[in-house]
């Protein structure tokens, strides 16, 4: 498991994907999820998956996230935000390799590498008891920190060069002005 920690718009969802993309789980899918996004309701039955009839509007079986990303990466964004009792779920799900649907009574095997993210110190949530220490652990083993750009501003001209290169028009010659590159330099 891979915990990549930074500020919003720092990336981390590209280094997740570059990480399933050069990893040997290449060829499975990329799954991501955005714990932010899916209200408490939903998200147990989004990543667990459910049965006909689980809840009311359950009206056929569905796999969940953490199946779709059978043999592949399941990219856990904002993990910060999960529900107390979905964290309980998730550990579980990480110590067996196995979801329970919701309805069933018949566990899935899964192998599923998980990569997960935060923009928020999930060592300070533990400590305010929001989050769990022993799912941080579980899903801390390899830790990267992405520095915001203001941090890395050698990285702003090659970004750039990049983007204008991806959007300028065909066959047309377009680069930066010294006062522009400045510009961009000097914004935090």
């Amino acid at each position: 498991p891979v915990l990549i920690q930074g500020e919003t718009g720092t990336g981390k969802e590209l280094v997740a994907r570059a990480i399933h993309h050069h990893s040997s789980r290449s060829t499975g899918n990329f799954v991501p999820v955005d714990c932010a996004a899916i209200s408490e309701t939903v998200i147990e039955s989004e990543l667990f998956g459910h049965m006909k009839g689980a809840f009311t509007d359950a009206v056929s079986d569905r796999a969940g996230r953490f199946q779709a990303a059978d043999g592949g990466t399941l990219f856990l964004d904002e993990i910060g935000n999960l529900p107390a009792p979905l964290q309980t779920r998730l550990l579980r799900v990480l110590e067996s390799r196995e979801v329970l649907p919701l309805g069933s009574d018949q566990s899935v095997s899964i192998d599923v590498r998980l990569i997960s993210a935060t923009n928020q110190p999930l060592e300070d949530l533990v400590a305010e008891g929001q989050f769990r220490k022993d799912l941080l652990y579980r899903i801390n083993t390899i830790e990267i920190v992405l520095p915001p750009l203001r941090e890395r501003k050698e990285d702003i001209p090659l970004l750039a060069e990049f983007f204008l290169a991806r959007f300028r028009p065909p066959g047309q010659e377009t680069h930066l002005s010294g006062n522009m590159l400045d510009t961009l330099l000097q914004y935090d």
